[in-house]
């Protein structure tokens, strides 16, 4: 099996400087590696080629976002990534070819256009936010909404290619002291290993 990585960290110096999402991109990276995967990656901060990253996706089985969450989503350079990719292999008609409608059968639906059947997608998220106020009726901000909610426009374009969509993962509260970060990286093996083999 072969996984691709993204990594979207966005670097703020003296403030998030991504040493988490990149110590859980590490982690996926050696799951993967020990279970006798390939592992491809990328870091879109330090740059990519749209073309490659194509060719990355119509390779790989299981797709695995790591990101912050800045702002309720990904960095903005994610956007930048999915507009640049998506649309070369819209154009080159490689991991979709069209919405799905056609004129000749009125009953195909929007969003059933992609080609990639078969592969599977998944976000790995790092949140300032405590788990307790998603999928919570009471929470203010988000009224029973979960992460899968907030995750639906990135999600989406996954699905809108053809892929099938795992549960994300999170590493809540992360700026709080007593945050225990080694056992959610602990419980991320188990999460990969349930989803992704």
């Amino acid at each position: 099996m072969k996984i691709l990585l993204i990594n979207s960290h966005l670097n703020y110096p003296g403030w998030s400087e991504g040493g988490l999402n990149l110590a859980m991109t590490n982690l996926a990276k050696a799951f993967f590696l020990e279970h006798g995967h390939e592992v491809l990656e990328t870091f879109i901060e330090r740059g990519y080629k749209p073309e490659e990253e194509v060719e990355k996706h119509l390779t790989a089985d299981v797709v695995v976002l790591q990101t912050p969450v800045n702002w309720f989503s990904a960095p903005w350079i994610y956007k930048k990534y999915a507009d640049e990719v998506f649309n070369v292999g819209i154009h080159e008609k490689t991991l979709l070819d069209g919405d799905g409608r056609t004129r000749k059968d009125p009953n195909r639906q929007y969003g059933t256009g992609g080609k990639m059947q078969g592969k599977k997608f998944m976000i790995s998220a790092t949140w300032n936010a405590p788990r307790e106020t998603f999928d919570n009726p009471d929470s203010v901000l988000f009224g029973g909404k979960g992460t899968a909610d907030l995750f639906l426009s990135i999600t989406s374009n996954y699905k809108f290619l053809g892929f099938d969509i795992l549960p994300s993962y999170g590493v809540f509260d992360i700026f709080k002291e007593g945050a225990d970060i080694p056992a959610a990286m602990e419980k991320y093996k188990h999460h990969l290993e349930q989803y992704c083999l």
